[in-house]
């Protein structure tokens, strides 16, 4: 069971009614706070107020089992909010919003707790823009849609495509690497997570030796709606904690903000709000700039974000998806159409984007390169429909020269995400940036124009493509 808040001396409530997450409470006297914790006499059940009903009436969310709740009981306002443990002693642990381990560890010593909703916002004159980039060995990102440190990456696509995955793989590439030069804080919140994929992960992080420096908040599907809601502010608090407070580079990663949308959907939905755009309640907006905006990075320290965002039904337009956009440096499209044509990561080149493609920011080499590439791939997406009609062969010399580079390029950026090769059966791939740009720019320059497209896909290590045959450097696995 939940622990209670430290409880202060205050008037209490009865409780009027209980209607599935929401409970109705009275109070004589003193009103309680939006957010206050109430609990009841024998501290085995917890409310947070959301607003008021009548004038000596509010209307709470219900944080624990409904079964313990009965009309008539008596609960006490502690007058304090949700609170979270932060801290050295939350690191290597899996715990939920109430700060209960959920990894078999034993309980959580003693220590500092601060409050969900009561950030403290650093001084404008503090905040930084991000400018450096961050390199995760994948092949596709680091070129087409590099990710600033400092910033906010989405991982954007329906079910099934990868973004799990994905997410799992850059929290163990950024995180090794930076391991020995620059030790900071991994922050992971599991908000709609399912069981599988949580453990997963943590094994993942304990087998990695990733684990001692990283916190997880996990918030699964099966959960109430306010656990879940709440679970992104959780995750949000200990990465402000260690970048306020410890001075320390957090990696925040969470999967995924959909999830935090349709839990603040369901909420509104109890509460019988007047709905807004697409059916969502009508403070989805100001929702996604509350927790957004605390993912800042400060001169002190940087909030370097990955989120995995959910597109229900594949449709691009939702807007429960299409909110979380504008606060996104990086906005990483995974296609169905691409999954399913067997090329991993199933990014969509040309539907991506990126704030970090600036020649300050990449270098002039990779800019050159990007902007030519693009171009071709562009080019490409054109002839694609003559393609299908009538083949290659009915192309111009040209057009044949760029749909063959396009293909090339396009197959290059496959990759074998997995870490180790006890699960594939052959070596994991890391490609630093600076050998990913000296492909592209030899593919650019016509120097595999004689290859098949085909012996692109999974190269091992793109720089021996210039001293060895491109058929004995391709995945055996492939």
């Amino acid at each position: 069971m939940a622990k209670a808040p430290t409880s202060k001396a205050t008037e209490g409530g009865i409780i009027e009614s209980v209607d599935g997450n929401v409970a109705n409470v009275s109070f004589v006297g003193q009103q309680p706070a939006r957010r206050d914790i109430l609990v009841t006499e024998d501290g085995g059940a917890q409310l947070e107020v959301y607003g008021s009903v009548s004038q000596n009436t509010v209307a709470c969310f219900v944080l624990t089992p409904q079964s313990e709740l009965a009309r008539g009981m008596r609960v006490t306002n502690t007058e304090e909010s949700l609170q979270i443990p932060v801290g050295k002693r939350v690191l290597g642990r899996a715990i939920d919003i109430f700060g209960q381990p959920h990894d078999e560890k034993g309980k959580l010593e003693k220590g500092a707790s601060q409050s969900l909703y009561h950030p403290i916002k650093p001084d404008l004159a503090d905040v930084v823009s991000p400018h450096e980039v961050v390199e995760t060995g994948i092949r596709v990102f680091d070129f087409f849609t590099p990710s600033l440190r400092g910033g906010r990456t989405g991982l954007v696509g329906g079910a099934g495509v990868g973004k799990t995955v994905i997410l799992a793989q850059l929290v163990k590439r950024i995180a090794l690497k930076n391991k020995e030069k620059n030790p900071g804080v991994v922050v992971f919140s599991a908000v709609g997570e399912r069981s599988r994929e949580a453990h997963e992960l943590h094994s993942d992080l304990v087998e990695s030796g990733i684990m001692p420096y990283s916190s997880l908040v996990l918030g699964q599907m099966g959960e109430n709606p306010v656990i879940r809601f709440r679970t992104a502010y959780a995750g949000a608090t200990l990465a402000e904690y260690w970048r306020d407070e410890e001075h320390k580079d957090v990696l925040f990663f969470m999967d995924n903000m959909y999830r935090f949308t349709q839990a603040g959907h369901e909420l509104a939905t109890v509460m019988n709000t007047i709905p807004s755009e697409d059916g969502y309640q009508a403070t989805l907006t100001s929702e996604m700039a509350d927790l957004n905006e605390r993912l800042l990075s400060t001169k002190q320290a940087s909030v370097t974000s990955f989120i995995a965002i959910f597109v229900p039904a594949d449709d691009f337009t939702d807007y429960g998806t299409r909110s979380a956009f504008s606060y996104l440096d990086t906005t990483i499209m995974l296609s169905r159409e691409i999954f399913q044509s067997g090329r991993y990561p199933a990014v969509d080149i040309l539907g991506s984007a990126s704030a970090a493609i600036n020649p300050t920011i990449i270098g002039t080499e990779h800019y050159l390169a990007y902007i030519q590439a693009k171009q071709i791939l562009e080019r490409a997406a054109e002839l694609e429909r003559i393609v299908s009609l009538v083949g290659t062969g009915e192309l111009s010399g040209t057009n044949q020269e760029t749909y063959t580079m396009s293909q090339q390029i396009t197959n290059y950026m496959t990759q074998d995400l997995f870490l180790t090769e006890d699960e594939t059966g052959h070596p994991s791939v890391y490609e630093p940036r600076a050998n990913t740009i000296a492909v592209i720019k030899d593919i650019l320059d016509g120097q595999f124009s004689d290859v098949d497209p085909e012996k692109f896909r999974f190269i091992v290590d793109g720089q021996k493509l210039k001293s060895a045959p491109v058929e004995n450097v391709t995945s055996p696995a492939q």
